[in-house]
């Protein structure tokens, strides 16, 4: 009977891992859209140096109420992971300002095939045939939904490039410290986070100007737009803790995977609150498709078979101190 029970313990875990994503990131996407579009805040990079500012308050609350104890992670790990990271959100920043939204959108969808990639070549995953048929239902349904005008440039490209690869390392990257120093996504976000903060805060603006032509301190700020930035910031501390555990207890893939419903939901929320999006027909059939697609992944991938490991885990380096503050990763049922 303990298995059962602790299987379905996991799978409501799991479960509001995901819900507690979902709904952080959809709610960040749409603060953020409001702040931009109608107050025309359109300083990205520096508002994520915020958001990673918050996060890294919140952790040292955390820390000093004691809920997270110390932990390792070498320099050498932490910068690899802070360039991939910020090369991530400014590339993905510089690729939908110099791409069509059709082709930043597949930039997007392509981050599933090189997370896969990644996952065979650095961890020997093996996907069974019903589980790549489901990705690529997924990849189908989600292309349907949002794939519009597709142009392309040289810069674009390369700036697509650098987003994708980037961002796939950086999710890989997550999963990987996870395992391989034991920690914590209290603790892994502690290490990181303040790093994020500092280079996003000190680069943020000029990246910004480079983009905008406009500078942040110029910006004219209001009593409904600092709430506003207030309010993205504290939605950032879930989005960024809840990224970190739901790649701590599945796998990059399958955040990718199962990402694209917040895509799926952005589209409806977009129509309800904005009304500028339709929900046309091609639209409607795309989501129909891409969360039958999600659903085969998770049942194929589930399946003995569908997705497994053909070498031992990476070896852990240093245990978790009892009493920490811990999401209870599993690492031998990731999926």
């Amino acid at each position: 009977m303990a298995p059962t029970n602790k299987a379905d313990r996991k799978a409501v875990v799991d479960a509001s891992a995901w819900m507690f994503n979902v709904v952080t990131s959809v709610g960040i996407i749409m603060v953020n859209k409001a702040l931009m579009a109608t107050y025309g805040f359109s300083f990205a990079t520096t508002l994520t140096g915020l958001h990673f500012a918050t996060t890294t308050l919140m952790t040292a609350v955390l820390r000093w109420l004691g809920y997270i104890q110390s932990s390792h992670l070498p320099l050498g790990e932490l910068l690899r992971f802070v360039l991939f990271a910020n090369f991530s959100i400014v590339g993905m920043n510089v690729s939908l300002m110099w791409n069509s939204v059709g082709f930043y959108q597949i930039a997007k969808l392509s981050m599933i095939p090189v997370s896969c990639f990644l996952e065979v070549v650095m961890d020997k995953i093996r996907y069974s045939r019903d589980t790549k048929l489901s990705i690529a239902v997924v990849l189908v349904g989600v292309g349907v939904c949002t794939v519009t005008d597709v142009s392309v440039n040289t810069k674009g490209f390369v700036a697509a490039f650098i987003a994708v690869w980037s961002t796939s390392l950086q999710q890989y990257y997550v999963h990987h410290l996870q395992r391989r120093y034991n920690l914590s996504s209290f603790n892994l976000l502690g290490h990181t986070a303040p790093a994020q903060a500092g280079t996003l805060l000190l680069l943020g603006p000029f990246v910004d100007y480079w983009l905008t032509s406009k500078r942040v301190d110029a910006y004219s700020y209001n009593l409904v737009s600092i709430m506003f930035i207030i309010l993205s910031c504290t939605i950032a501390v879930g989005t960024n803790l809840s990224q970190f555990i739901c790649i701590g207890r599945f796998t990059a893939v399958s955040f990718q995977v199962l990402g694209h419903m917040k895509t799926i939901l952005v589209l409806i929320m977009g129509f309800f609150f904005f009304g500028k999006e339709g929900l046309n027909l091609h639209v409607v059939l795309g989501m129909i498709i891409a969360v039958a697609g999600m659903i085969w992944y998770g049942n194929a991938s589930s399946k003995p078979g569908g997705k497994e490991r053909r070498s031992p885990s990476l070896p852990t380096t240093r245990q978790q101190k009892p009493g920490s503050l811990s999401d209870s990763n599993e690492h031998d049922a990731k999926v």
